[in-house]
């Protein structure tokens, strides 16, 4: 019970967070910032504590081709979006989520036919990350114009839709097995529930910022999976996951100062 306990409110408080920035800060820092570890490193540390350290960084290993089957994921929700904007929004957000949730299911199902190494696997992510950057720029950055308040159904349906998902996929782990784990790790457990309430409340245009900016992010995702993978042998769950984590806010920072510097050079030549 305590275990369940501390999934809720670690999900929870995270994809609030997440929500609450997309709204005051726009969904391009949002998207950014849903490339670092959230729900990848929620889920890879409650199966560790179920399942073992060597479950979880067997898992961590098939964890890079899930964050292929997100990137899918986010690709198809966007293409469904563009093509189904005379219905009316929930109508839309649910053949899009089907759309979305099919494709990533397929590109699982693919992956875990495939014996895969950590480096053929990393090496993979890499690849699909410099393809998404290529697709996703031809999406259009859009702002949070006109926002709404923050009301107890929207923080439940956050809340929730996060909480469930973690529940159900470290739930399923001793069932399905470390390689199933991995690819569902990847899911976007807290970019989800803020794609549907964004959607939902402002329309296609912010999901579709999201959406843009989340491969942007994901450097500090894959350097966060290679620590685990390479760590939790070595250092155990908790300093495994402190480790990782220090890599990737090194990472996310770095990456960010690196953003802001170009933008400071290119509007002090322009």
């Amino acid at each position: 019970m305590a275990l369940i306990l501390a999934k809720l409110a670690v999900s929870i408080g995270v994809v609030l967070g997440l929500s609450m920035l997309a709204e005051r800060a726009g969904p391009r820092v949002a998207g950014v910032l849903a490339g670092y570890p959230l729900g990848t490193a929620i889920l890879l540390y409650f199966i560790g504590i179920e399942q073992g350290i060597d479950f979880a960084s067997q898992s961590a290993v098939y964890a890079f081709p899930g964050l292929i089957a997100t990137l899918s994921f986010l690709y198809a929700y966007f293409l469904a979006s563009r093509r189904c904007t005379q219905l009316p929004v929930l109508p839309q957000i649910l053949l899009c989520s089907l759309c979305a949730f099919a494709t990533f299911l397929g590109v699982s199902w693919l992956f875990q036919l495939t014996e895969m190494s950590l480096t053929q696997a990393a090496i993979i992510l890499l690849v699909a990350m410099f393809i998404a950057l290529v697709l996703f720029r031809k999406i259009e950055n859009e702002s949070i114009l006109n926002r709404v308040r923050l009301t107890k159904s929207v923080v439940l349906l956050r809340a929730g839709l996060a909480s469930l998902i973690v529940l159900i996929i470290s739930g399923l782990a001793a069932w399905i097995g470390p390689r199933w784990s991995g690819l569902l790790s990847g899911f976007p457990v807290t970019l989800y529930p803020i794609m549907l309430i964004l959607h939902f409340t402002y329309g296609t245009g912010p999901v579709h910022t999201l959406i843009r900016n989340f491969p942007r992010g994901m450097g500090a995702l894959w350097v966060y999976i290679l620590t685990v993978s390479l760590g939790y042998p070595v250092l155990g769950l908790e300093l495994g996951t402190l480790a990782a984590f220090g890599i990737a806010t090194v990472y996310l920072v770095s990456y960010s100062t690196f953003v802001w510097m170009r933008r400071k050079s290119v509007q002090a030549s322009g």
